[in-house]
């Protein structure tokens, strides 16, 4: 793939793989949000899904591995990807029954009801953090619906890990735990049904370097804020979320 591409749009995608990086190792979430989009306005989306896939394996390895030992957040949240494969089987059912229904934009504005309430001093849940085991299959869930249905699984999880309060090196471990999951699940899908072998695979390791030190730069911007300031910089990104949703939304309905 990378060999019919043309310099100028080799240099689009590293900038953009880059700037991904550089997201994801400060806020722990968004590398294919960003990256997936602004690649495939050039080329096209089988393209880029391909294109950012390992590196987005790779910047969350980085994720993972940089927060810190890992042993308490899988305790205590091993279970979440086992909820969120669960969400996204039955997610990718509805989606295929009913292709057409507006899944974006309802996980827009619900996204955006949560900003509002924030905003209002509203979400100040205790029965979450009592309740924790209760509400984690609903949030598991939820976000693998959204994943089958919308593409998008991080905004159910982060309102969740939010309303829990849990430290951000915490945060970005539980987040990533279930990202790692579908991601290699999606990798081993097109390793082996997709159609892209091993050369094509090899062919993304510099894009793989790109992201993973835009990542490490990140991280060690992430390492330099309060956790104050890291929830705000989490709302903002899931305000960003939201009108990207929206946006999508309505391309697809008014191109």
């Amino acid at each position: 793939m990378l060999e019919s591409l043309s310099p100028l749009l080799l240099v689009w995608i590293a900038c953009v793989i880059l700037l991904a990086g550089l997201l994801q190792g400060a806020l722990g979430f968004g590398f294919p949000f960003v990256a997936t989009p602004l690649i495939a306005l050039a080329t096209d989306m089988r393209t880029a899904i391909v294109l950012v896939l390992l590196p987005t394996v790779a910047t969350i390895c980085v994720a993972l591995f940089s927060s810190g030992p890992l042993r308490a957040t899988l305790v205590r949240f091993w279970m979440m990807p086992l909820y969120s494969i669960a969400g996204s089987a039955a997610g990718t059912w509805v989606f295929v029954s009913a292709p057409q229904a507006p899944y974006t934009l309802v996980l827009a504005l619900l996204t955006l009801f949560y900003l509002s309430l924030d905003r209002l001093g509203r979400t100040d849940w205790p029965q979450v953090r009592r309740h924790e085991r209760s509400f984690a299959p609903f949030s598991g869930v939820a976000a693998g619906l959204f994943e089958g249905t919308a593409n998008v699984a991080a905004p159910p999880l982060i309102i969740f890990y939010l309303a829990l309060g849990l430290a951000p090196a915490m945060l970005v471990q539980a987040l990533n735990i279930c990202f790692l999951v579908g991601k290699t699940t999606q990798f081993t899908v097109l390793a082996t049904r997709g159609g892209v072998d091993a050369s094509q695979w090899l062919a993304t390791l510099p894009l793989v370097a790109i992201g993973v030190t835009g990542s490490l730069i990140g991280v060690r911007v992430r390492n330099r804020i309060d956790a104050h300031a890291f929830r705000i910089w989490v709302k903002r990104a899931l305000f960003a979320i939201a009108l990207g949703l929206l946006v999508q939304f309505g391309y697809s309905r008014f191109p």
